[in-house]
């Protein structure tokens, strides 16, 4: 908060130089000449140093800080020096979360109503941002603050999200942070990630042997980078956000961690509740009358659950509980580093512990490899599956999410999960802000209503800073977020932002000065199949916040004339955003063609050549669900023998690849690392330059079929096998397809990353949809013809 007059006009952004005026001399040894000395642009004087922490999938119950089981020793110190917000809210879905914070608008307005990965070419789904809506690291930078990203970026639109950008929506390119390093997407594998480092992809420091984690990569980084900018820049503030993927499944964390919390969960979620919202009273960071709200008859009662998977299960939650201490744990590191370079005190710090409700995709018994879910295969893992994986829960050979009995618990008191941004449960997330030059009642509690939009006008407002007008020539629309500066000073402060919509898959509501009005549309682990009411056939319910906390009293049947008045203020709203049209789709918004997003690759041909890798998904012609043949020109040294990986997609948890093994080509399709489907030549790749090639005949007749694999050497069959099944939707949310090598982890464990570079020499491969009755060989001449025509 500046307390000297400021020379900037800081509203247009870059600030306009200024011509020099004056006598200009002829000789610059003349007595008269002078010129006012360079000075480097800095934020108005006192303008504090900023650190957003922002954890993932984290319920409001979860947090030793908020009442819940899992110990963070960190938060509830920041909690005791700072305030706790218990009435903060975000949006239910993390990409959207992400963007609104860093924008201070609502998330449609960003063109982020859910996530990336389902956008449509609808303004308020598009997952791109309006150059009129400028991120608050851009307006930060472009005023003298040092900035700087760790950790997660679900923002990038999936046709951007290659290794050729364009890269308007990353963090450190148009999204305003000098330094960026982390990972792009909705989650990554902890132990094994796909790191960048601004835009250049990178490998991890470490192995999962070595003992690598990526939150504590990430909070090595972001001390290093702290110490380093206090050592060279003391004057000028910076702005950290640091948006570790933890507690985002997969669930990793290192065993020891999981071990702290044997034993303490044999109850169960129901008795979790419980004791939960006993915790929260005895804290006082719930009201006293504040009530547990009914278990819905789609979550089963702990009791309903097989003895034989209770085990499971309860180790799910023992992860899961290690998996956030540890996390808090770095977190805290960050900490320390800012309080030992003497500048904590004037560092505001948000602790928002979860970007939405914990979360319920992990099924009702829980998931040893999520992506069964996302493929709509959970039925694979049967619970004598999950018996026989319980020891490797949360190591790297896992890729786990518990149970949605649990994800219910970690959000008591409220009803229901992430996405459901009707209800508290899924939308209202504890947090906590550190400032001691700016708070004057450490261990305050503040229970003015505010939404994760505000805390960009919140930071301006405390650096000093106004909203800019213009922002690179491009005029900019207000924020729509609300400064929270005021509760600060002022725990009895009249609430100040009092109208809110939440929309997300059609699960929506709107809070109005105490009052809510909300309808569940979609229930979040039903990712395929289930049957959806009509929109205008949703239940609506209405709550009185001022009375009752917890969401737990429905007052729609007395009050209908406030529940109208309350839905017709929701359509307001939803139009003024640009939430219309809702959409309810979920798989058929993972195809772009449907959903009408732009797509990197067209036709049914795509050329690769050797190098080229950290391509998602979204980069590579899609071979799901049809027949499609791979083809790759290859030298064998005389002398040598072929092996390596010629291409790969996906890695240990689902995938496939195209390699050679001691001579011999291979392809193996893995599905969800439950079930391999190897297929090998009989004969000996000899020494010389080849074609190589497989085709799969896919069976039809619906999603998820097998089918048939032959392998040649030009031209000449060598092998056939057959593929029982096939993964319908996805292969991995993290790992992604290269050529010549793997990175991540492996298809397969004929190799390893570290020694799966193709020997010899690979000249090209190549993708193509269907099967003809060529003859099995590309013709060199015409392969970049049949290749770049379908581009």
């Amino acid at each position: 908060m500046t307390t000297t007059a400021d020379r900037h006009a800081r509203s247009m952004l870059p600030i306009p130089d200024r011509p020099t005026s004056g006598l200009t001399t002829y000789d610059a040894k003349d007595p008269d000449t002078a010129f006012l000395p360079i000075e480097p642009l800095l934020p108005p004087a006192g303008a504090p140093n900023v650190l957003v922490v922002l954890l993932d999938d984290v319920g409001f119950g979860a947090s030793s800080a908020f009442g819940g089981p899992c110990r963070t020793p960190v938060a509830d110190r920041l909690s005791g020096d700072g305030l706790r917000f218990n009435r903060f809210h975000t949006t239910a879905l993390c990409a959207p979360t992400r963007q609104a914070l860093l924008t201070g608008r609502n998330h449609h307005s960003v063109g982020m109503g859910s996530i990336t990965e389902t956008a449509t070419s609808a303004p308020g789904n598009s997952s791109v941002r309006p150059n009129t809506k400028a991120p608050l690291a851009m307006t930060l930078k472009l005023n003298g603050y040092s900035t700087a990203q760790f950790g997660k970026c679900h923002e990038v639109p999936v046709w951007q999200s290659s290794p050729m950008g364009p890269f308007d929506g990353w963090p450190s390119a148009g999204g305003g942070f000098e330094t960026f390093y982390g990972f792009i997407g909705g989650e990554n594998n902890q132990y094994d990630p796909a790191l960048y480092n601004g835009t250049r992809p990178v490998e991890p420091p470490g192995t999962e042997e070595e003992g690598y984690h990526l939150t504590e990569d990430l909070a090595d980084r972001a001390c290093a980078w702290v110490r380093q900018q206090k050592a060279l820049m003391p004057d000028r503030p910076f702005f950290m956000y640091f948006a570790p993927g933890a507690t985002h499944a997969p669930h990793h964390v290192p065993v020891e961690w999981a071990d702290k919390y044997a034993g303490q969960f044999a109850g169960g979620w129901d008795a979790l509740r419980e004791q939960t919202i006993a915790r929260q009273k005895e804290l006082g960071v719930i009201p006293q009358d504040a009530v547990l709200t009914p278990r819905h008859d789609e979550i089963p009662a702990w009791d309903a659950m097989p003895e034989e998977l209770k085990p499971v299960l309860e180790r799910q939650m023992e992860v899961y509980a290690g998996f956030l201490e540890h996390t808090d744990h770095h977190v805290g590191r960050v900490v320390d580093t800012i309080d030992d370079l003497g500048v904590l005190d004037n560092t505001i710090i948000y602790y928002i512990l979860g970007d939405n409700g914990a979360s319920a995709e992990g099924t009702t018994q829980g998931a040893f490899n999520e992506m069964a879910n996302f493929n709509g295969m959970a039925a694979l893992e049967t619970p004598e599956f999950m018996v026989s994986k319980i020891n490797e829960l949360g190591t790297p050979s896992s890729y786990n999410h518990y149970a949605v009995g649990w994800a219910w618990a970690l959000n008591t008191p409220f009803q229901w999960t992430k996405q459901v941004a009707s209800h508290w449960g899924g939308t209202r997330n504890g947090t906590i802000v550190h400032w001691p030059e700016g708070i004057d009642d450490p261990g305050g509690l503040r229970t003015q209503f505010a939404h994760v939009i505000d805390i960009a006008p919140t930071i301006l407002e405390a650096a000093g800073l106004p909203e800019p007008t213009m922002v690179n020539g491009v005029q900019q629309s207000p924020m729509e977020g609300t400064s929270m500066l005021y509760s600060f000073r002022g725990a009895d402060e009249a609430e100040r932002h009092d109208l809110q919509y939440f929309e997300m898959f059609a699960n929506r509501g709107i809070y109005h000065k105490g009052w809510s009005a909300v309808t569940k549309h979609r229930t979040p682990w039903v990712m395929v199949g289930g049957e959806l009411p009509a929109f205008d056939d949703d239940v609506w319910e209405l709550y009185d916040g001022n009375e009752d906390y917890s969401q737990a009293r429905d007052l729609a049947a007395e009050r209908p004339e406030l529940l109208a008045s309350l839905q017709r203020l929701w359509l307001i709203e939803a139009v003024k955003y640009n939430v219309l049209p809702m959409d309810d789709r979920l798989i058929e918004r993972a195809v772009p063609e449907i959903a009408g997003r732009p797509t990197l690759v067209h036709g049914t041909s795509q050329l690769f050549f050797p190098g080229m890798g950290r391509l998602s998904e979204n980069s590579v012609v899609n071979i799901k669900n049809k027949s499609f043949s791979v083809t790759a020109e290859i030298s064998v040294p005389e002398g040598k023998v072929a092996h390596g990986v010629v291409i790969a997609q996906g890695g240990r948890f689902g995938g496939w690849a195209f390699y050679a093994r001691e001579g011999r080509v291979k392809f193996v399709y893995n599905v969800l690392g439950i079930h391999a489907f190897p297929v090998e030549a009989d004969a000996l790749l000899p020494s010389g330059t080849h074609q190589i090639r497989m085709e799969f005949a896919y069976d039809g007749g619906g999603l998820a079929k097998g089918g048939d694999v032959t392998l040649f050497h030009d031209g000449t069959e060598v092998g056939s096998g057959r593929v029982a099944m096939t993964q319908p939707m996805v292969f991995s949310a993290d790992e992604t397809t290269d050529i010549g090598y793997e990175s991540g982890t492996t298809v397969v464990d004929d190799y390893t990353s570290r020694t799966s570079h193709f020997t010899g020499r690979l000249h090209w491969v190549q993708i193509d949809l269907g099967l003809d009755d060529h003859d099995h060989f590309i013709d060199p001449e015409e392969r970049f013809r049949i290749a770049m025509a379908q581009q």
